[in-house]
């Protein structure tokens, strides 16, 4: 039971992109005002068909892609500012790019920018919404997430703990050594 347990774990087929995950459990889901954005990252030169959203694996030139769920945005003004820093203040933060303010009748705002490691903010900005409700992303490029390696270790960690805890208790205990004694004889 524990292995398949374990082996369900590292599935990579269970561990693959957000996509399968519903409209509220998903991370790149925000919203403006009433309305949904949902960002997607890309980096072909390294994998080809993968998709991130706030953990970019690694440096250099990617795609940003934003998607307007609701309809109601492709005719309003939407833009994107991407800037190398973590947004808590923006006069610190030097800005990678700017996407002015434009419809996008395909409901897809486009950008590609070079990124190096470190944290990076992603503003979306639609001119009819307030200022102060600008959806924000927080991308670490090429970063260990060790909140998220420590998540995925507890389960293993205690599932290994328990095992070895019963296995002492059995190797202590009274009954098997007198079960071990009986068979030697």
């Amino acid at each position: 039971m524990v292995l398949i347990l374990l082996g369900a774990m590292y599935n990579p087929e269970i561990a693959a992109a957000h996509g399968a995950t519903s409209g509220e459990d998903d991370p790149c889901l925000r919203r403006i005002g009433e309305r949904l954005v949902h960002l997607s990252a890309y980096q072909p030169q390294y994998e080809l068909k993968g998709q991130y959203c706030t953990d970019i694996p690694k440096e250099g030139d990617t795609f940003l892609v934003v998607d307007l769920v609701d309809l109601a945005l492709r005719n309003e003004l939407v833009g994107m500012r991407v800037m190398k820093g973590n947004g808590s203040n923006e006069a610190d933060n030097q800005i990678v790019a700017d996407i002015r303010p434009s419809t996008h009748p395909d409901g897809v705002l486009r950008g590609e920018v070079r990124l190096a490691e470190g944290l990076y903010t992603v503003t979306i900005v639609a001119e009819k919404q307030n200022l102060m409700k600008r959806p924000q992303y927080l991308l670490r490029v090429n970063m260990i997430d060790y909140q998220k390696l420590m998540r995925t270790m507890t389960v293993p960690a205690i599932i290994v703990l328990v095992v070895a805890l019963i296995g002492y208790i059995l190797i202590r205990s009274k009954w098997l050594r007198n079960w071990w004694a009986l068979r030697r004889s």
